[in-house]
């Protein structure tokens, strides 16, 4: 069987994630993924953001690794995995706000989302055990290629953990079943190029590029990068499976801090409030 044709018949897969969607398509409209940075600005405030997610509309969350050298990520998302490492955020300590936000809900699907260098640092297969024990779905790797995630593919989907691939604008017919072969949970496309948060693609291309992907997986598309609004959320919904904020969202979080870089009071309602406008968007998009 060739790649094209194995990636096609790719079904998306069977947990949290693949129930979610199944959820979605049922209900007729995209999901509303969050990313927000673990232990952005401090663990206390990080986690009663993640606790309040759900409730406001959000259907899968991404949460931050924070990393000292965050290549893939623009001004906004940079900071927020600076103040959580100043926060004295670790690998170990996301794992364990993960863990806390699973005891509370058994239904959401959480995926981590960061770099290599922390995972390695954690041993691959130990991180991939954690971080199931703990009641993550999935992972995504930025800075980890198909080409060279074979030590990260095995443990995890010895673990039951999701590896969950990167499109780009750049990913041609000869790459992408490279990209697809392997791929898990969902296909993340990030619709610009360059870094998070820095500029918003075309509607007509966002369209166009999930189209063609639709073609070659079973995979749900999610689409991130440059969604700053509900507009722009509702724009990506009405082709996509499901759409992905992230920079907006660290930015909310940024305008509730004090000049000594300490959580206001009402950082964590005008953060969910901010969340539920782009969850209100998306779930009408296609109305």
């Amino acid at each position: 069987m060739s790649a094209v044709k194995a990636a096609i018949r790719q079904q998306p897969a069977e947990g949290r994630i693949g129930r979610r969607f199944a959820e979605l398509k049922a209900q007729g409209r995209a999901g509303f993924v969050a990313f927000v940075t673990g232990g952005d600005p401090d663990l206390q405030t990080s986690a009663r953001i993640l606790a309040g997610l759900p409730a406001a509309g959000v259907d899968i969350i991404e949460l931050g690794m924070p990393f000292s050298d965050p290549m893939a990520d623009g001004p906004s998302i940079q900071a927020a995995g600076y103040r959580a490492l100043k926060a004295g955020t670790t690998l170990k300590r996301v794992i364990e706000l993960a863990a806390g936000f699973r005891r509370r809900d058994p239904d959401t699907p959480l995926v981590l989302m960061g770099y290599y260098n922390p995972i390695y640092s954690h041993g691959v297969e130990r991180f991939a055990r954690d971080a199931v024990t703990a009641g993550v779905d999935g992972v995504i790797v930025v800075d980890l290629p198909p080409e060279v995630d074979a030590e990260l593919r095995g443990p995890a989907a010895a673990a039951g953990l999701d590896v969950i691939r990167l499109a780009t604008p750049t990913t041609d017919a000869e790459r992408l079943p490279r990209v697809l072969e392997g791929a898990s949970g969902f296909l993340y496309y990030v619709s610009v190029t360059g870094v998070t948060g820095t500029k918003q693609a075309a509607t007509e291309a966002v369209a166009a590029a999930v189209a063609r992907l639709k073609g070659a997986t079973r995979l749900p598309i999610a689409v991130g990068f440059g969604i700053r609004d509900p507009a722009a959320a509702a724009a990506v919904a009405r082709s996509a499976d499901a759409a992905v904020v992230g920079s907006a969202i660290v930015d909310h979080v940024a305008k509730g801090l004090g000049q000594d870089g300490l959580a206001k009071p009402g950082l964590v309602d005008d953060v969910l409030s901010f969340v539920g406008s782009l969850s209100a968007a998306v779930r009408t998009a296609r109305r």
